[in-house]
């Protein structure tokens, strides 16, 4: 039996050539991965493919806790798929579908994964299109939680309010809105079609395409210009004040202020349309301060009236604010520009995985409090003192920024530590360099993704310096480092 080596030999030799040939090896068939690998959430994502677009549709209807919903992924396989998997949890899947035909599909609600079956070449574009019934009500915690008996998951991904809902998807909750690669480095762009009763409002990320009414509903379409991750997707039906304004360069800011009524019977939307006045004035100040402009192609507050989970959340284009935005008038402005810091560095500048928060939760206080110094609210240079003092305690219990000891932190415990590196930075290599670090770091990961190690390739190359063990002891090191320019500071 002749291999065919032998035979591209002796079809040379006949016809008087030299031939450098390859063997062509079929590539084979195997299971995408089931994760993405992550330290603090071992089962959040998934590998084989790179999602590319989202195609979501949601259904709103008063009094239920259920939705039918649907959503489209369209996604470049990375590998020769046999099967692969999204993230998926608290959903009826009622059909699956990949490029038009149906497939087979199983769930595993351990792992929060939804798994199907279909041969898929590998570079290929292929788009699995799946319909469910979503049950609002249902708040699983996630894979590995360890909560005290009758304690529940306290962070809720559908956020009910008087007059509709909001959704919630940070850390790893967006998956319980619908299927997806629900982890930050799999940014993708997303088209949302919500129809709600037509006496509330539907918004969502990026540009209101069109709405339109049928019967006693609206249907709202909204699309993204710029690919995100896919727990910054905000979505809310409610009853909202629109106020439109415009920002720097033209930027479109559309806000929406819930009209939900304050306990002494005042409007909370009165209060709240005063804030998100400040907006184009912050986004005016805040890209002076980076020297770039707003990454997206709009911006806009949306204010709630519930909790929202206890905080605010820089969901893309549409920053998310509950409790009326009722904060002590030295923390609102700057909650507000904590959020929009979020936009440059969180969203547009997405985390590689989630050790490396810091770099969104640590820009995101380092410009906050910095506005809210340059507007008198604070003095920053005892905050910072104070935080110094803390820090190694905090180190203690919580672990560093980078390293931390559970998930359970990952909101909470990375952004003084990423502040307190950030502002000794800027002391080691003076304002206009770390001004340039922070430009060419944005120039080079906007619209995609970064690690801590990008960010210290860029500061060493910006710099001329080696600061790679200045920023990688801020970040890893059980330890607090020394801060520049204070050696009389002490952490305990």
């Amino acid at each position: 039996m002749s291999t065919p080596h032998r035979i591209t030999a002796l079809l040379a030799a006949t016809i008087g050539l030299t031939l450098t040939t390859g063997v062509a090896v079929a590539t084979p068939f195997t299971p995408g991965a089931q994760s993405a690998g992550d330290r603090l959430f071992p089962t959040l994502g998934n590998g084989g493919y790179d999602a590319q677009d989202y195609d979501l549709s949601l259904r709103y209807q008063l009094d239920r806790t259920t939705m039918a919903a649907s959503v489209t992924v369209r996604a470049l396989a990375t590998q020769a798929l046999s099967s692969f998997s999204l993230d998926s949890v608290a959903q009826q899947i009622t059909a699956v579908r990949v490029d038009g035909r149906a497939v087979p599909y199983r769930l595993d609600p351990a792992a929060e994964k939804l798994i199907v079956t279909a041969r898929i070449p590998r570079e290929a574009i292929f788009a699995v299109a799946i319909e469910y019934v979503v049950d609002c009500s249902k708040n699983p915690a996630p894979p590995g939680t360890t909560l005290p008996p009758g304690v529940d998951w306290p962070i809720e991904a559908w956020v009910k309010t008087p007059d509709g809902f909001a959704t919630f998807g940070q850390p790893n909750r967006a998956h319980q809105v619908f299927p997806s690669n629900d982890y930050p480095s799999d940014k993708a762009r997303y088209t949302v079609r919500l129809t709600a009763p037509s006496d509330r409002t539907a918004v969502s990320a990026g540009r209101l395409l069109a709405s339109y009414k049928h019967g006693g509903e609206t249907t709202w379409i909204y699309r993204t210009d710029h690919p995100i991750k896919p727990d910054v997707l905000p979505i809310a039906v409610g009853r909202f004040r629109e106020i439109e304004q415009t920002g720097p360069h033209g930027l479109p800011v559309r806000s929406y202020v819930t009209l939900e009524k304050a306990p002494d019977g005042k409007y909370y939307a009165d209060a709240m349309e005063r804030t998100t006045r400040e907006t184009p004035a912050q986004l005016s100040w805040l890209e002076q301060q980076l020297g770039r402009p707003f990454p997206y192609e709009r911006y806009g507050v949306l204010g709630l009236i519930s909790a929202y989970n206890g905080v605010a959340l820089e969901t893309a284009t549409l920053s998310t604010f509950g409790g009326g935005l009722s904060l002590p008038p030295k923390d609102e402005a700057p909650t507000l520009v904590h959020e929009l810091a979020h936009q440059y560095f969180g969203d547009s500048v997405a985390i590689r995985n989630w050790d490396d928060l810091w770099i969104s939760e640590g820009h995101a206080r380092y410009y906050e409090r910095k506005y809210a110094a340059a507007r008198g609210l604070i003095d920053l240079n005892a905050e910072l003192h104070a935080s110094y003092a803390a820090d190694q305690r905090n180190r203690n219990e919580q672990g560093p920024a980078g390293r931390l000891k559970n998930a359970g932190s990952v909101l909470f415990d990375t952004d003084v530590p990423g502040q307190l590196m950030l502002t000794g930075l800027n002391t080691l290599v003076g304002e206009a360099t770390f001004r340039r670090i922070e430009q060419t770091f944005y120039d080079r990961r906007r619209d995609g993704v970064a690690s801590t190690a990008d960010y210290i390739t860029v500061a060493n190359q910006v710099s001329g310096r080696d600061l790679t063990a200045y920023i990688e002891n801020w970040i890893y090191s059980p330890t607090t480092p020394p801060m520049p320019g204070h050696p009389d500071w002490k952490a305990s």
